[in-house]
């Protein structure tokens, strides 16, 4: 069993188990050994570019998911009619954030535990099974109240596994991107996780508006329409589950992984300020991401909801925007829901832009900085500016892309570079979780505000919640981040070493192969 200080392949006093001296006649040279770490280290790089890749495209399927109950509460209104109250749509939107917050938390664990491969796999499975159970729903004898609790069920499994995707993708992107390009990790991480997130609002649209006019339009069979979207939405998943089978856990990770004895309350003690930076932003920032509910013109009961970022607003663009009745309302509540999600995207290759140049922690300063700005505008000039609907969605589209440039874009990349390998996973889920925590409570806080003190006291509030996002990412993010993520790794062993843990670092049963590697590292230095 090796120690802490052996087992660690950044320790500078370990022996390379691979060196020989060249002139020497007694140690015969491995050549079975090198041509199988060749193969291997042939695979990694290919494995590192996949995973890269495989993530983004993975978190397309989790943006679509996200956003995809957003027109099925609409059709599903429109095909029931008074049977699908307000409380079986809220029902069916939060099964999905419950999913998430124990996907997050759960798989987090796992993916630290047994692998980012096993952890990206169950969470791959648990979206393909929640997809399935959902389009296939149906009710014992025809029991509209069975069918709406095996929807419910469905969605719950969805969230699982798109919960479980954001530490297990995150964290194995990170560090394939940290083994093919440390300097521009934070960009390309961006452009593979909040950009194809983000485009999963601009995919749902597109989706059912394509299978809506293909159905017949306004005399579409809605009952159809919405399972073949469903249905469909099963093919980004199933098609990334084939690399996915095939990636291998990055070479960060079977260095650096702790898969037995985690000290967990050492892990509070060295990075407690950071968790709160990072959970503490994602609260506030997800508590102003909220889905707030409109009333449906035909049916007053009845609520439906768009998600679009700081839904505080989508009261006042339905009732502006969307004049309309019947199987008209899918079509352009799609149409706007599409134009918001267009807009917002902007924001996010502006994060990308700025996260090397003036550093993670400015740059989600930035960004919250949007929200005081544009919510106080908006909030003081209520209105004024509702009047001018165009000017209303200008600043509206400002606030996401604000967003987007911001927390959107640094919370999942300092989420990710903030922790040691060890604990990635783990501190990445528990953040996010958090986040999703902080998303309930601020449905539940800005609907009375909007009910007792009127709909511009929302923008006000929001703008508030945007200073308290700036103060704590200034005193919990940390602003050096950016670096090779195995120096955080070398840190966090030391620290370990030094309170006298004297756990396992490393996948066991590799530590040859590792090994061999770093002494072929150090040779070509």
């Amino acid at each position: 069993m090796a120690s802490l200080a052996a087992s660690a392949s950044y320790d500078e006093t370990k022996k390379d188990a691979g060196d020989f001296a060249p002139d020497s006649l007694s140690t015969p040279p491995q050549p079975v050994h090198n041509e199988e770490l060749e193969k291997m280290r042939r695979k990694e790089r290919l494995s590192s570019t996949f995973t890269v890749i495989c993530a983004g495209f993975a978190l397309i399927s989790d943006g679509l998911q996200n956003n995809i109950m957003t027109l099925t509460n609409v059709v599903l209104g429109q095909i029931y009619g008074k049977k699908y109250t307000a409380s079986i749509s809220t029902r069916l939107s939060n099964s999905l954030t419950v999913g998430t917050i124990l996907g997050q938390l759960a798989i987090g664990v796992v993916c630290d535990l047994y692998g980012r491969k096993h952890g990206i796999v169950i969470s791959t499975f648990a979206i393909v099974a929640g997809i399935i159970i959902v389009t296939a729903a149906h009710g014992a004898h025809g029991s509209l109240s069975g069918f709406f609790w095996c929807f419910t069920v469905g969605r719950g499994l969805t969230g699982v596994g798109v919960g479980g995707e954001y530490p297990s993708s995150s964290a194995s992107a990170a560090e394939a991107a940290n083994e093919k390009m440390v300097k521009q990790r934070g960009p390309v991480f961006i452009l593979v996780t909040n950009l194809v997130l983000s485009f999963g609002t601009i995919f749902a649209c597109i989706l059912y508006l394509i299978v809506f006019e293909a159905a017949g339009g306004i005399h579409a069979n809605l009952n159809t329409v919405w399972r073949v979207v469903f249905g469909i939405s099963l093919l980004p998943p199933l098609i990334v589950f084939i690399f996915r089978m095939r990636m291998l856990n990055s070479q960060l990770y079977r260095k650096g992984a702790v898969q037995s004895g985690v000290p967990l309350r050492l892990t509070v003690k060295y990075y407690w300020k950071s968790l709160i930076g990072t959970a503490g932003a994602w609260f506030l920032y997800d508590s102003d991401t909220i889905y707030s509910c409109c009333k449906r013109p035909q049916h007053p009961q009845l609520t439906f909801y768009l998600s679009i970022q700081n839904g505080v607003f989508s009261g006042t663009i339905i009732a502006s925007l969307v004049k309309v009745k019947g199987e008209e309302l899918i079509r352009k509540t799609a149409e706007w829901q599409l134009l918001l999600g267009v807009i917002a995207l902007p924001g996010v290759f502006v994060g990308a832009a700025l996260c090397n140049r003036i550093g993670r922690r400015n740059t989600m300063i930035f960004g919250f900085s949007g929200y005081l700005i544009i919510g106080l505008i908006v909030g003081c000039a209520y209105d004024k500016v509702t009047k001018i609907v165009p000017l209303f969605i200008i600043l509206y589209g400002l606030m996401q892309s604000f967003g987007n440039a911001g927390p959107g874009d640094m919370l999942g990349l300092t989420s990710s570079e903030s922790y040691a390998t060890a604990v990635r996973g783990t501190c990445y889920g528990f953040s996010a979780a958090i986040g999703k925590v902080g998303a309930v409570v601020g449905n539940q806080t800005f609907t009375p505000i909007k009910v007792h003190l009127g709909q511009k006291y929302t923008f006000i509030v929001a703008a508030c919640a945007g200073v308290l996002g700036m103060i704590v990412t200034y005193f919990f993010i940390r602003n050096d981040l950016g670096g090779d993520l195995a120096d955080e790794d070398a840190r966090f062993a030391a620290y370990l070493e030094s309170q006298g843990w004297t756990g396992h670092i490393g996948v066991k049963g590799t530590e040859a192969l590792i090994d061999e590697e770093d002494s072929v590292i150090k040779s070509k230095q």
